[in-house]
């Protein structure tokens, strides 16, 4: 499934208070490592979680970061930009 992708920008939910959007570049069994990516730590905004997605899938990722590994034991689900619905 993770397979699929690659090269396509993603939403990363994690435990806790932190969701990483960025372009999947590749994953082990560890991590999985995206470049341009933000990393938002949700106590720092005044949004949800969803509403914080459904607005980057409007504006843009908001890059923070060129390269980030994220452990996979941390990661709650993960979708495609794309896939995020307004219902």
């Amino acid at each position: 499934m993770l397979e699929e992708m690659i090269g396509q920008i993603i939403v990363v939910d994690l435990r806790g208070q932190y969701v990483v959007l960025g372009t999947l570049l590749r994953f082990d069994d560890h991590c999985l490592e995206l470049r341009n990516a933000d990393l938002h730590d949700l106590r720092d905004a005044d949004s949800t979680r969803e509403l914080y997605v459904l607005e980057a899938r409007v504006t843009g990722v908001q890059r923070n970061r060129k390269r980030v590994l994220v452990v996979r034991a941390e990661v709650v689900a993960v979708s495609r930009l794309e896939d995020v619905v307004d219902e």
